[in-house]
């Protein structure tokens, strides 16, 4: 059985720049950013000039409507900006990862096929390095990431904003490429504009909203649910250039968000850092009066974790689900009645189905593939045919997440198809041993992978980090082996502990479990 979106309504623009065109006209002195380490902000009528320069600049230097530009640079104030006014300008910002090997780094560029990369004077030298085989030209602009300033600010504004039809593309995604080389999810204007819309009307946000939020302009959350989404509400946004457990709370204190956007990272670090200096509700909603709630995506929240955040801090967490191919968009619990913790939710603005690996529609409480469509599902990878064939059934994306759906319509995720544990025949999903070893009072993270076993196939290695002041050692080992025993039972059971200073993570805090399995 599908599940429709719940209480959402449809968007009412056809393009970004329209949505810029309403704002900057009713309110333009409104703030849209806010950069909390240099004071500066950016307005909505400050974007639109921004937009309408870029825009002149892009037709004198030969890049058309629709072509690639190529964003690598990190979080600040322009880089905020350049990222909106790129797409509202009728080009298709490709954001690179700044943590992507220098092989990926040159796959990407390559396959892109931007001829421009607007860069840092930092990071420039990375890009000419990764684009050192290249046989096309590229140019590199390197830029300060915290300023609005470019070669466009001595042009004269060209038209307000580019109109795009809702079909054109907007946005080019590489997927992390954990499992091979990147993918690009091609996603158009009406994509991101469903994605946006359906969260904003979930969580009812409006233009008197500020989220604060420190997720890298390189990933899909940090673009729709962290910017986009407050973008197209009309609201505003605090963005740190990056996430600090020192200054997260004062910066709530400073700028009165209304929400926070996180991730299960971001969570756990914070109630680490409040466990070990004695912070209690003052840092959470009462640092913020108006702060209604925190939204957690992009990685599953350990049920224990969300339980002790909303303890310790007084704050209600959000629990939702994306992907990139979705434009970040899935799942997310209820804003009133039911929140379930352990699941990321209902569908929003999608609908989604369980299936068998003949692609039969599985009854509730049966665990198969979960499969989407829906206005905010790419319309397929840039110039990748083949896969793009290979993720879709039909209109129905194939996800590769494995879960069920309950009676009342919560989806939980289980596992991924190519991260499930094949211990003797039997599946094991990682995630169960993660959340049981986080109940350990010693653990601060943890993530389960298979590993080859003679005799069983495969068998379970627990990677851990530990909490600060714990010590790794034999009777450590012995302790977690034994209360692994007593909550999983023998057979899922970790053979090995691996202690770590980091999981190794992907640009939104997912733990990504084949780099464990494979060091």
């Amino acid at each position: 059985m599908s599940m429709s979106a719940a209480t959402t309504s449809a968007p009412a623009f056809s393009s970004l720049a329209q949505v810029l065109a309403h704002w900057a006209t009713r309110q333009p002195q409104a703030t849209l950013f806010l950069a909390p380490e240099t004071g500066a902000s950016c307005s909505y009528g400050e974007l639109a000039d921004l937009t309408a320069r870029l825009s002149a600049w892009f037709d004198r230097e030969g890049i058309a409507p629709g072509e690639h530009v190529a964003l690598y640079m990190p979080n600040g104030l322009g880089c905020l900006a350049l990222f909106l006014a790129t797409m509202c300008a009728g080009r298709v910002i490709a954001p690179l990862n700044l943590l992507a090997q220098r092989s990926q780094l040159a796959y990407v560029i390559d396959h892109c096929q931007a001829p421009l990369v607007l860069s840092t004077e930092a990071l420039a030298p990375a890009v000419a390095e990764a684009a050192a085989g290249l046989q096309r030209r590229l140019r590199v602009l390197a830029l300060d990431p915290d300023l609005l300033d470019g070669p466009w600010q001595a042009l004269a504004p060209a038209l307000a904003a580019v109109s795009r039809e809702p079909d054109a593309s907007a946005l080019l995604m590489y997927t992390s490429g954990t499992t091979g080389k990147p993918k690009g999810a091609y996603l158009t204007q009406a994509n991101l504009l469903a994605a946006a819309g359906s969260v904003a009307a979930w969580h009812g946000l409006g233009p008197a909203d500020r989220v604060q939020s420190a997720l890298p302009i390189y990933h899909i959350n940090g673009q729709v649910i962290a910017t986009l989404t407050p973008f197209v509400s009309g609201g505003s946004i605090v963005a740190p250039r990056k996430f600090s457990t020192s200054s997260w709370w004062e910066t709530v204190r400073r700028y009165q968000p209304t929400w926070l956007n996180m991730v299960p990272t971001i969570i756990a670090y914070l109630l680490n850092e409040a466990t070990t200096s004695g912070q209690g509700p003052a840092t959470g909603l009462a640092a913020s009066p108006g702060l209604r709630f925190a939204r957690s995506a992009s990685a599953p929240l350990p049920p224990e974790h969300h339980r002790a955040f909303e303890e310790r801090f007084h704050l209600p967490v959000i629990e939702a689900m994306g992907m990139t191919e979705t434009a970040s968009v899935v799942f997310c619990n209820p804003m009133q009645g039911q929140r379930k913790i352990g699941t990321p939710g209902l569908c929003v603005g999608i609908e989604a189905r369980v299936v068998d690996d003949q692609g039969r529609t599985l009854p509730d409480g049966q665990k198969g593939e979960i499969w989407l469509r829906g206005p905010s599902v790419m319309k397929g990878y840039f110039d990748a045919p083949v896969q793009t064939r290979e993720a879709f059934s039909g209109d129905w994306l194939r996800t590769g997440d494995l879960g069920f759906r309950d009676s009342e319509g919560f989806f939980y995720i289980t596992g991924r198809l190519k991260e499930l544990i094949i211990k003797g025949g039997e599946n094991i999903a990682p995630r169960e041993i993660d959340e049981a070893l986080l109940r350990h009072p010693a653990v601060l993270e943890a993530a389960a992978v298979g590993i080859a076993d003679p005799n069983y196939g495969q068998d379970i290695l627990a990677a851990i980090v530990l909490k600060e002041g714990v010590q790794a050692d034999a009777a450590l080992e012995q302790q977690l082996r034994a209360f692994c025993l007593d909550e999983l039972g023998k057979y899922k059971t970790p053979r090995e502990f691996r202690f770590l200073s980091e999981l190794p993570k992907g640009p939104s805090g997912k733990v990504q479990r084949l780099k464990i399995a494979e060091g």
